[in-house]
C-alpha cells in the first residue's frame, strides 16, 4: 500500500506514521529522516542539501524530490511505503505523480489528519522540555509535571522551545495553509483523500486511520 500522510503541525503525523507503517508492513519515509540520512552518509544529495541549510536557505524542491525518489526505489519499498512530510507542496505532489506513473504504480490513499487550529496551538504551545535531557517531554495540560517547571525524571528545569511559542506555532500554521494544504485539493481531484479526526487518544486515532484506509 502506498500512502501519503498529511496534516498540520501538531496533528500527530510522526506518531501515527510509525504506527501505521508497522501495521501495514511498509517503510515509513519522512523528509526529516531523508535529510539526516543523506547528510550523515555525505551523499551528493546530502552535501547539496547541507549547503542550502548551512546558508539558512530552504532546500529546493528538486533536491527533496531526488532524495524521495532514491528512497522509494529501495527494495524494502517495492510493495509500498508511507510518506510523511513529502510532498510538502503542489509542485512536489505533481513530481510524485510523475515519478509513480513512470514506474507504472499509483498512490492508494492520502490520509488527512484533521485537527482544529486552536487544538494545534494548545498541543504545541503547551509542550515543556527538560534542559538536562530533551527526551523528557511534558505538557501543561495533557501530561503536567508533579511540580511546575521541574522535570519528574531528573529534576531539571522545564522550558518552552522558541519554536513552540504560540506566535511561532501560528506562523507555522500559516505556512501549512499556504504551502501544504493545497495538496489536499490536488489529491481530492483524484479521489484519493481520506480525512479523519486526529482528536482523541493515540490508539483511537490509529484505529480510525486503519479503518478509513482502502483494503490492500
Amino acid at each position: 500500500m502506498r500512502i501519503v500522510l498529511v496534516g498540520p503541525p501538531g496533528a500527530g503525523k510522526g506518531t501515527q506514521a510509525v504506527r501505521l507503517a508497522e501495521k501495514l508492513v511498509v517503510p515509513h519515509i519522512s523528509t526529516g529522516d531523508l535529510f539526516r540520512a543523506n547528510i550523515s552518509r555525505q551523499t551528493e544529495l546530502g552535501k547539496l542539501a547541507k549547503s542550502y541549510m548551512d546558508a539558512g536557505n530552504l532546500v529546493p524542491d528538486e533536491v527533496t524530490i531526488a532524495m524521495a525518489k532514491d528512497r522509494m526505489e529501495q527494495p524494502d519499498a517495492e510493495n509500498g511505503f508511507l510518506l510523511d512530510g513529502f510532498p510538502r507542496n503542489v509542485s512536489q505532489a505533481q513530481a510524485l505523480d510523475e515519478l509513480l506513473q513512470s514506474e507504472g504504480i499509483k498512490l492508494d490513499a492520502v490520509l488527512d489528519l484533521e485537527v482544529p487550529e486552536d487544538e494545534v496551538v494548545k498541543r504545541i504551545a503547551g509542550r515543556r522540555i527538560c534542559r538536562n535531557d530533551s527526551a523528557h517531554v511534558f505538557h501543561v495540560t495533557y501530561s503536567a509535571p508533579k511540580r511546575e517547571g521541574v522535570c519528574d525524571v531528573c529534576g531539571g528545569e522545564l522550558y518552552q522551545r522558541d519554536d513552540d511559542s504560540e506566535d511561532t506555532v501560528r506562523k507555522r500554521l500559516e505556512v501549512y495553509h499556504t504551502q501544504t494544504e493545497p495538496i489536499i485539493d490536488y489529491f481530492k481531484a483524484q479521489g484519493l483523500v481520506v480525512t479523519i479526526s486526529a482528536l482523541g487518544k493515540v490508539d483511537e486515532v490509529t484505529k480510525r486511520a486503519v479503518e478509513a484506509l482502502p483494503a490492500p
